[in-house]
């Protein structure tokens, strides 16, 4: 993934940079489950500068952003537009939790993924 793709992968909450845990697990080439589990089972690396979840408000306001950018003709990859997509929808018709948004602190935190 180009460094273009992954700054689109940066979005600003609570004054925070974050990244989103299904892009972060994408990075990885881990799934979005054990990015979390790994996560959970460091929890001392990641106090809330470094990692929180997201609140349904921030969540809803965030998909609305991306999907209003994308509607605007906002440049992306294919990859890009793959990513993107789990924004909006899944096969369950949704996610069924919030979002994990890690800050740079948290990307960077060595040991998260095993």
């Amino acid at each position: 993934m180009d460094e273009n793709a992954i700054h689109q992968l940066i979005h600003e909450i609570e004054g925070y940079k974050v990244m989103l845990d299904f892009d972060l697990a994408e990075l990885y080439d881990v799934s979005t489950k054990a990015l979390n589990q790994a996560m959970k089972r460091n929890l001392d690396r990641f106090p809330p500068d470094f990692c929180f979840q997201l609140t349904k408000e921030q969540w809803d306001s965030l998909r609305s952003q991306i999907v209003t950018l994308e509607k605007e003709g906002g440049k992306s990859s294919e990859n890009q537009k793959s990513l993107r997509s789990q924004f909006v929808t899944s096969k369950r018709g949704g996610s069924r939790y919030l979002p994990y948004a890690f800050t740079e602190h948290g990307v960077t935190s060595g040991g998260m993924v095993a």
